[in-house]
């Protein structure tokens, strides 16, 4: 915790999407938050961290790129300097990539490994150096997806690497529980993003169909009736954060409407 017994979180791909509803949430249940995101995303970063400012919460906006130990470190570092500790962090960084397992290069495959997986590991391992080192506990939180509980064609890739995740959370939460850490994930579904419109527009792409056919085909299967938001994600992660799931520790858990059931 900060001097003033305020807790402490980072949120990497911040500048926009789930990453922003999430810290934004996070600064919303007192925590000062530190923003990450590339330095192509430097604008959008500041807008966000203002916005928490602006709200009355604290936060800094810090450029880093997950596929770099180096400046996942960097980023761990600057934040305890800021804040005085690290409390949670979020390796929410991600991207997707919709193609046939026949059609996919060794390149677009390592080019999903590195920012979905290795860079969830920069984050975990990172994370948990500080907080060790601290010897106050705290939350690890990565993002998988709904792909990391069953494969979905066009998305194999996407799909390999949230698996990837699940597995890696789980080897984390044994790891690390002797730290007092915890370290769970939360597995979205169809999510109204940007990530979604261009995995709507790949995919129509490869059917011959009219944009939006994918994304309404896919959003019949959800059981709740609509499209998730960012700020149903951001919920969870508030719950991940809070001391409320002190007992939970290892999960990768279906948020998503009702698509998937485990």
């Amino acid at each position: 915790m900060t001097s003033s017994g305020q807790r402490s979180a980072i949120v990497t791909g911040a500048a926009r999407g789930i990453g922003q509803a999430i810290a934004e949430r996070l600064a919303r249940d007192g925590l000062a938050v530190a923003v990450a995101d590339l330095e192509s995303m430097r604008d959008e970063l500041d807008k966000t961290a203002r916005g928490i400012e602006d709200a009355g919460g604290r936060a800094i906006a810090v450029t880093a790129d997950v596929t770099s130990p180096e400046q996942v470190d960097a980023l761990v570092r600057r934040t305890a300097e800021e804040f005085g500790t690290l409390d949670v962090f979020v390796a929410n960084a991600g991207i997707a990539r919709v193609s046939t397992l026949l059609d996919m290069s060794l390149d677009e495959l390592d080019t999903l490994v590195r920012v979905n997986l290795y860079g969830v590991f920069n984050s975990y391992q990172a994370a948990a150096r500080q907080m060790i080192a601290q010897g106050t506990g705290g939350k690890i939180i990565g993002a998988a997806s709904i792909a990391a509980h069953k494969g979905f064609e066009l998305l194999g890739g996407y799909s390999v690497t949230k698996w990837g995740v699940r597995g890696l959370t789980q080897v984390a939460a044994q790891e690390w529980a002797k730290h007092g850490i915890t370290v769970n994930a939360y597995c979205p579904g169809i999510v109204g993003t940007a990530m979604w419109d261009l995995i709507d527009e790949k995919m129509t792409e490869q059917s011959g169909e009219e944009r939006g056919t994918a994304l309404r085909r896919y959003s019949e299967s959800i059981a709740l009736g609509r499209v998730e938001e960012p700020r149903d994600v951001a919920s969870f992660v508030s719950y991940l954060a809070s001391p409320d799931s002190d007992y939970m520790t290892g999960q990768s858990v279906l948020i998503d409407g009702g698509i998937l059931y485990s």
